[in-house]
């Protein structure tokens, strides 16, 4: 388990949010959104895709997120 991590690649205009380092795949939730998914179904991490063109839109995700004190 890792603390979470947000990089974002000016490059490729992607942002990408890590809750754990587990080895999960990708499920998209809506255009250009993907969730990361371990193996035993928990949500490890999203992707945003074209991150600048939806910085001034509101973005709603399909999922919930349950912070926990890092020591």
């Amino acid at each position: 388990m890792v603390g979470m991590k947000v990089h974002y690649d000016l490059e490729g205009d992607l942002l990408e949010v890590t809750f754990s380092d587990q080895p999960a795949y990708a499920e998209e939730v809506a255009e250009d959104v993907f969730q990361r998914v371990s193996s035993d179904g928990k949500v490890v991490g999203l992707v945003i895709l074209h991150f600048s063109r939806r910085a001034l839109d509101p973005l709603s995700l399909p999922l919930a997120v349950t912070a926990v004190p890092i020591s």
